[in-house]
Formats: structure tokens, sequence, C-alpha cells
């Protein structure tokens, strides 16, 4: 037996468990299971029956919540692939509807997220009453960061187009979320946004968010920017804001970021014959016979003269502009919607010899803390544009874990006081 199966079960247990989770269930040190992760020391085949046994406990925790045992019912706005959803799952959450309106993401979604019994996934939000919204107990939102993005904000404004509230197809997708909440009073929320939102027209775009969110909406808020390079070899910044329908203990000290994540040698394709043959991706990325990455993937000779020009004339001009060379011990750049152009900003080292190659969509899966168990049922210009769009998984399963028990709490009074009251200003 080759240590591919075990390997490949670890990675699947971890988009649902911590490494905590994972060391106890199999009686080892937290310690050992970070080392089979980051490849430091072989994942054992003795391990298999164990991790299968977790995979297995975990899908009848789901299949449980499929069918009226969840532990909260959420909705899932502006869904793209599903991240979000993906991390409150895993802790025993019931999608009851999903809003995305982008076609290609909706393919990806239905193919990973069969919808069944209560769940709806509908198209745009900005026509759909609010009061049609199922009730939920967590609303997930990750609305367009694009208005608030520092490359979103520098194309606009080349552009001479608005951005932020003034963008009115994207950045006013806020307050479609604002009168969802005050007509269904969720326990709790969690909005996702690029880091930049923070300081987007020197702060005032973000105190109004707040200030819809506390005053208005009458929430408790709570923000931090979490970066994924703690679960993941990527360098990715997100605000992450959560609300709680009442006062509650919440703290962003029980987060558990590790002090080490990975490097990117830990989720490339592996070439020494032990990379998962996956029915679902046959040899789209890797060639299995041949041992290698797919020859497409290496940039072509006129593509990396380019980019070395490119790059050599920023220097000159005393600024950074330029490629991002990436090693098997790096943590990588940020992962962007563009990468289908030219990969610059992530370029996987191939030695001396031979030219760099981009990730393969497989790999930028991985990069976002994706189980190899997802598929990508789209062209490789979608997959890249929207795993460059997407969240990274394991944050959004670190911050359910902290979100829930105060979720709980909420849920407790809301039965022993009645039924929640809803508000009217956004109707």
């Amino acid at each position: 037996m080759t240590l591919a199966a075990p390997l490949d079960l670890l990675k699947q247990a971890r988009a649902r468990f911590t490494q905590r989770e994972i060391a106890a269930h199999v009686g080892k040190d937290i310690k050992t299971v970070r080392r089979w992760e980051k490849g430091e020391t072989p994942c054992p085949s003795m391990l298999e029956p164990a991790l299968r046994d977790l995979l297995h406990s975990s899908g009848r925790a789901k299949a449980g919540a499929a069918t009226g045992d969840a532990q909260f019912r959420f909705v899932d706005l502006f869904a793209g692939i599903g991240g979000i959803r993906m991390g409150f799952e895993a802790h025993g959450g019931d999608c009851v509807f999903t809003s995305e309106w982008n076609d290609f993401s909706t393919k990806t979604y239905r193919e990973n997220y069969p919808a069944g019994g209560e769940h709806a996934l509908i198209g745009d939000i900005v026509s759909f009453p609010a009061e049609e919204v199922p009730s939920h107990d967590v609303l997930l939102g990750g609305f367009p960061c694009q208005p608030f993005s520092i490359a979103g904000v520098s194309k606009k404004n080349a552009l001479g187009r608005p951005h932020g509230f003034e963008c009115t197809t994207q950045g006013t997708l806020f307050f479609d979320v604002a009168r969802i909440i005050a007509a269904k009073r969720p326990a709790a929320f969690l909005l996702e946004n690029v880091k930049n939102l923070l300081s987007h027209d020197k702060g005032r775009t973000f105190d109004v968010i707040l200030q819809t969110l506390r005053d208005e909406l009458g929430y408790e808020v709570h923000y931090r920017v979490v970066d994924g390079q703690h679960f993941t070899p990527q360098h990715r910044e997100r605000i992450i804001i959560v609300g709680f329908r009442g006062k509650t203990s919440f703290s962003w000290d029980d987060l558990r970021l590790p002090d080490s994540g990975p490097r990117l040698g830990s989720i490339l394709h592996r070439t020494d014959g032990s990379e998962p043959v996956l029915p679902w991706d046959h040899d789209r990325f890797f060639d299995h016979a041949g041992k290698r990455v797919q020859p497409k993937y290496t940039l072509t000779p006129n593509l990396w003269t380019y980019l070395q020009n490119y790059a050599a004339k920023h220097r000159a001009a005393g600024n950074g502009f330029g490629f991002g060379m990436a090693y098997p011990d790096s943590v990588t750049r940020t992962l962007s919607a563009r990468y289908h152009k030219d990969g610059s900003e992530i370029l996987v080292y191939q030695g001396e010899q031979l030219r760099p190659r981009r990730l393969t969509p497989r790999e930028c899966a991985r990069l976002m803390g994706f189980p190899d168990t997802f598929r990508i049922p789209v062209s490789d210009t979608q997959a890249y544009r929207q795993f460059g769009n997407s969240v990274v998984m394991p944050v959004m399963r670190e911050v359910a874990r902290i979100m829930l028990p105060h979720v709980q709490t909420l849920l407790a009074e809301d039965t022993r006081h009645g039924s929640k009251q809803t508000l009217s200003l956004y109707s």
C-alpha cells in the first residue's frame, strides 16, 4: 500500500476538523498531525481506518442535519462556490437557502452541494423579497468585494467609474444583506470582505456598515482581519464581521490560529507517484502515468519573456510590480480572480532548466483549503476566477467554531422568551 490513501484522507478530514480534533481521534500529538500535513513525516497507512471512521462520523452528522437534526440553520448569500458554507456545515449547520448570480459559480455549487428538502438556490438577491427567505439562525454573506478592493478601486478609477457604495451594481449589495437581517432577525451573521474595506473612502464606508449593523439593526458586532496563511500556504488577509442578536461573551481571542502554517509544497501535485487519482479529475491537471503536471500549465516562452521584461521595467522605475515566484517552502501571494490571465502573482518554480508554471485549478482549490473531494466542473478560466474570488475555507470553519456556542445560547433564549421581532426599516 502507498501512503497516498491516508494522506488524502487526512486532507479530507482537515476540511472538517481541526488538527487538535484529528489528533484526539487518532490518539496522536497535535504536532505529529501538523508534521503529517506539512509533509515533514509520512502519514502512516495504519491510520487509514481511524481517519475513515472520523470522516464517516462527520458524514452521519451532515446527514442528520439534512433530516432535521441540525444544530442550526443558515442561509448562504453571495455564495460563490460555497467556501463559507462548507466551514459552517463542518459544525452541524444545515443550509436552507442560497443566492448566487453567476451561472458558472452556480454550476460548481450545484455539483458540490446538491439542493434538497427546504433548500432553494436563487440568482440575484436584489429583487428577491426578504420575507420569502426561509427562517434561519445564521446569515452568511461574502458580499462582493470588487468595489472595495485595492485592485477594484484602481480599475474603477482608471475607467472613471464609481466605487464603494456609489457602485450601484455591487457596492450597495450590503444593503440587501441588511434588509434580510431586518426582516428575518437571525441569531447571528458572518460577513466577509477584503481588508481594504476598512480604509475605503478614508474609513467612511466601513463606518456606514457598522452604523447600519449596530445602530439601525441592533446587533452586537465584532470584526477582525484574519490572514489565511495560518491554515494554507497563502498570504490572504480578509476582514470578517460577525454579529449577534443580543449580548454575548464572544471574543476573537478564542480563535485557534497555528503559529506556523503549511508551505506551498504541501498542496502541490506530487511527482513521486503518490498523487491521488481523483475520478472526477482523471488526468485533467496531472499526468499520472508520466508523474508530472500537465505541460499546458508551464508558461510559454513568449509569456515568460514578457513577464520578465515587465518586472525589469518596474524595478528600474523603483516600484515592486512584477511576478511572484513561489517555491515549495514558500507562502504565496494572494490568489486573485485574474490568475487565469498570466498567473503572474503565483508562479511555481520548476528549476533553472524549465520555465515556471501556473498552479493547476486543483492546486488552487487546495490553496483555498478545499478538500480533494471538491469537484471542478467548469473550464480552467472559470475555475481560476472562482477560487480567486473564494474564501480560505478553514478560516471560515474556525470562525464558525467560536461563533456556535453563542448562537446556541441565543437560540435557547428565543425558546424561553418567545419569537424574535422583525424590523420594518429595510422592508
